[in-house]
């Protein structure tokens, strides 16, 4: 099993993905936006998607969309066929998008919206926080892509203040803000020691 970056050498695997996705949104009774094969195929030929193969066939995947000029972007349409769910894939993909989103949109606020309980975990867990809806992107384009959703309607009738699916935002400034005041806690409280190491030494020779 294999993780990897998708190019147009996996163009060949978008109408099984599309399929996939559909089919699971029918069993699981959730809203979720249709893709097209074509509009697959673009992710694929842009770099920004990765997928899961065991050899040659088709595994898991997810892609990633661009919002507002590049200020903020969204792992989307993360899926696992039905033959290889419940082996911690899923995961692995997640975390492979992710990563993958971080190096191409550094400075990207990386978005979720779902209903799905297992992908608020992951995305918790990659330091995601839930927001309201108006914490993210307010590009229309992504907003339009909820019509082909069943759930659309409440989004409409709540003037898109929210949904059934919760939104998650990683915010990479914050997160460095927090890692800054960390190292300076962790460099104040070894200076501290140092300090007070010395001081006992010192009374210890009196």
């Amino acid at each position: 099993m294999k993780v990897v970056i998708a190019d147009t050498s996996h163009i060949k695997y978008a109408e099984i993905i599309c399929e996939t996705i559909a089919e699971s949104a029918t069993v699981r009774g959730t809203g979720i936006a249709r893709r097209t094969p074509e509009y697959i195929a673009t992710k694929m030929e842009n770099g920004n998607a990765v997928i899961a193969l065991d050899g040659d066939k088709f595994a898991g995947f997810c892609y990633i969309e661009k919002w507002g000029h590049g200020k903020y972007v969204a792992n989307s349409g993360l899926i696992v066929h039905p033959d290889y769910r419940g082996k911690g894939l899923a995961k692995k993909i997640k975390h492979k998008i992710f990563e993958h989103s971080r190096n191409k949109f550094p400075d990207a606020k990386v978005f979720s919206i779902t209903t799905g309980l297992a992908v608020m975990k992951m995305n918790s867990d990659l330091g995601y926080k839930p927001v309201p809806f108006s914490e993210l992107t307010d590009d229309q384009s992504f907003w339009d892509g909820c019509q082909t959703c069943k759930n659309y309607d409440v989004l409409t009738r709540t003037n898109r203040k929210m949904c059934l699916c919760t939104g998650m935002l990683y915010d990479p400034k914050v997160k460095e803000k927090k890692k800054h005041k960390l190292i300076k806690e962790k460099v104040f409280n070894r200076l501290k020691h140092i300090k007070e190491t010395m001081f006992l030494k010192k009374n210890d020779k009196k």
